[in-house]
Order: structure tokens, then C-alpha cells, then sequence
């Protein structure tokens, strides 16, 4: 098959689609890699490493006219026309929060598959769990730099400092993201407290954390009760397929105390705070009712580097599968079948066609 990869063209976006080491693993299996110049050199993979591994360095276009096209970032407006029916498409798509997209993948008859939605039998997302456990370390590590009072925050050291109380640290979520965050804050010395509607997750949690993490079953009156003590509020809210469900309104964010941060993981599922807006790592935080808001929604691109080879660690089997066997792969393997969110001019996905029922 032949395969292309794009250069990743969203805001300081520095991911690549396939490291080195995977174009290797495909090339000596006969299939033909095409790499965007300089695709790579942002997560430290110059074009030189691509030649050795067996690709062909090739223009915008040359990319994006292979048969498969693997991404990491869903294709921006300025690529919709490159996307055609003859194609598979490859990468995080997050649909639920982007109608537009949506309309032009239908329109295209691309088959498009989706990172976050390959699911496998047990409820494990394969695809999804990488990039969510780095983002789950990154929001404590640029909520701690938010807090800083140069950025704008209240000057809250989350460790303390013996006779200064920590900083609260309060987490809305306790799947993946959630989980690695708390691990974060607690090796920082904050006070952590992590709200979850599953108990058995909760139970979990008890298990892994003990007592260094206050667990609470996520309701109304219990995040209305945290929330305006958060120092930093974590949104780690994950509906496979679906937008995130709006837990902090407006109001609530106006009684946290000022240059308190929000950092919401779920931005690009929708965002599970009313006052939250997608923002870029350009420009990654804005001030609304006093308090710092963060949105980046492809936090991972800050870490190319790690992020890219982590990816590529869980992507790389499918990859493989489906330039092995092409559209066979997804009937052949019901977990990758689970990640097919358009085909044929439809939505396939049940929980993006709940989101747009009409189309």
C-alpha cells in the first residue's frame, strides 16, 4: 500500500504521523512510505532518517494523494480538499466537537478512522490511552506555570512549603487523564481531590492512591462544594464519541479565587466548563471571571518527542494491519471496526451519530 504522511499544519503542532522506526517496519514489508519535507523534524526526525528507513521525502500534494493517509491532528480546513473517496484516513478526529469537519468527511466518501473511538472488548482505548496519559501529566505541569504570577496566576506554590498550605488541586474525572494528573500533583506536594461518577473506579483509585487523594462521587453539590477551592481545576471528562458534558457553569467559576487556573483536557470533546474556549499553544490562555484559562487542545504537541514515539508505540499494528489488508482490516478486527467513524458518505460511529442525528 502506498502511505502518506503529511506534515501537521494545527498551531505548534510538532507530532508526525510515523516515526522513523515505524516507515522501517512498513518499508520491509513492500509498502511505499511518503513523507512530507520535514514532517518530522519537529518531533526530531529529519527527512535523513526517513531516506535510510526506506521513505520517499515528497511535496504537500505527494503526500496527500496516497492511498492511506496516517495523522495525528484531524485535517484542518485548508486540507478538506485533499481528502477523496479512493482514501483511508488515519488519525485523532474527535467529530463530536466539529460539525464541519464532519459535513466534509461525509461529503468526501473517505473511510475515516479514528484514534480515540478503536475501542477493545474490555472498554480499553488502545489509541486513545498514550496521548491521554501524557496530556494527564502536562495539565499539572502547565497548571503549576499558570499559577505562577508572571503568567497571570495567584502565585500558589501546588507543593507548599512547611507552615504554607499546599495548593488544591481539584480533578474532574478519575479515568486515564485524571488518574495520571493526581499522580502528578501528588509528587508535587499538592492536595489533591479526584470526583468521579464510577464507583468501582473510585474504588480503584482508594486502592491505588490511599489516603493521599480525597475521592468523591462526582454529583452537583460536590463540585459546587470544591470547585471554588481549586487552585487548579482539572477537567478530565471522557464520553466516547460524544461532546463532554458542561459540569462547571459560569457562575461557579465566578467564586474561585482569582488566578486560579483551569486547565480542561476535554477541549477537544467540547469542554467540560461553560467559560472554557479552545485556545493554541501560541497563544494558550486567556483571563474570564478572574480566573486563567487553558484550552489547548493538542497539548501533547508540546512533548514531540515523547508524544510521537508513544503514539506510534500503540498506532503501529493498525497501521500494519491496514496496509496489509486494506478495508478487509476493519471487518477482520472488531476492535479497529470500532474506530470507523465515516464511510461511504455516512456515519458509522453510533455515538457521533447521536451527536448529529441529522446528517
Amino acid at each position: 500500500m502506498r502511505i502518506g504522511v503529511p506534515k501537521e499544519i494545527k498551531d505548534q503542532e510538532f507530532r508526525v504521523g510515523l516515526t522513523p522506526s515505524s516507515v522501517r517496519v512498513l518499508t520491509e514489508q513492500q509498502h511505499q512510505v511518503y513523507i512530507e519535507t520535514g514532517a518530522g523534524e519537529g518531533a526530531g526526525f529529519p527527512d535523513g532518517e526517513y531516506v535510510k528507513a526506506g521513505a520517499k521525502i515528497v511535496s504537500v500534494d505527494e503526500a496527500w494523494s496516497q492511498e492511506m493517509i496516517v495523522k495525528v491532528k484531524e485535517p484542518l480546513a485548508v486540507e478538506y480538499n485533499k481528502i477523496h473517496s479512493e482514501q483511508i484516513l488515519f488519525t485523532y478526529l474527535h467529530l463530536a466537537a466539529d460539525r464541519h469537519l464532519t459535513e466534509h468527511l461525509i461529503k468526501s466518501g473517505v473511510t475515516a478512522i479514528a484514534y480515540e473511538t478503536v475501542t477493545l472488548p474490555d472498554g480499553r482505548l488502545p489509541l486513545l490511552t498514550p496521548m491521554s496519559i501524557i496530556a494527564g501529566r502536562l495539565a499539572v505541569q502547565f497548571g503549576a506555570r499558570y499559577l505562577e504570577k508572571q503568567q497571570g496566576g495567584s502565585g500558589v506554590l501546588l507543593g507548599g512549603f512547611p507552615g504554607v498550605r499546599p495548593g488544591e488541586v481539584v480533578i474532574l474525572g478519575g479515568g486515564v487523564v485524571g488518574t495520571e494528573a493526581a499522580k502528578m500533583a501528588i509528587g508535587l506536594g499538592a492536595r489533591v481531590t479526584i470526583l468521579d461518577v464510577n464507583v468501582d473506579r473510585l474504588a480503584y483509585l482508594e486502592n491505588l492512591f490511599g489516603s493521599r487523594v480525597e475521592l468523591l462521587y462526582s454529583s452537583p453539590a460536590q463540585i459546587e462544594a470544591v470547585v471554588p477551592e481549586a487552585d487548579l481545576l482539572i477537567g478530565a471528562v471522557l464520553i466516547l464519541g460524544r461532546r463532554a458534558p458542561i459540569l462547571v457553569k459560569r457562575d461557579l467559576v465566578k467564586q474561585m479565587r482569582p488566578g486560579s487556573v483551569i486547565i480542561d483536557v476535554a477541549v477537544d470533546q467540547g469542554g467540560c466548563v461553560e467559560t472554557l474556549k479552545t485556545t493554541s499553544h501560541s497563544n494558550p490562555t486567556y483571563l474570564e471571571e478572574g480566573v486563567v484559562h487553558f484550552g489547548v487542545p493538542n497539548m501533547p504537541g508540546a512533548v514531540p518527542w515523547t508524544a510521537t514515539q508513544a503514539l506510534n508505540n500503540s498506532t503501529l499494528p493498525y497501521v500494519v494491519k491496514l496496509a496489509n489488508q486494506g478495508l478487509e482490516a476493519l471487518t477482520s478486527d472488531p476492535t479497529l471496526y470500532q474506530g470507523l467513524n465515516v464511510q461511504n458518505h455516512s456515519l458509522i460511529h453510533p455515538a457521533v451519530k447521536a451527536v448529529f442525528p441529522d446528517l
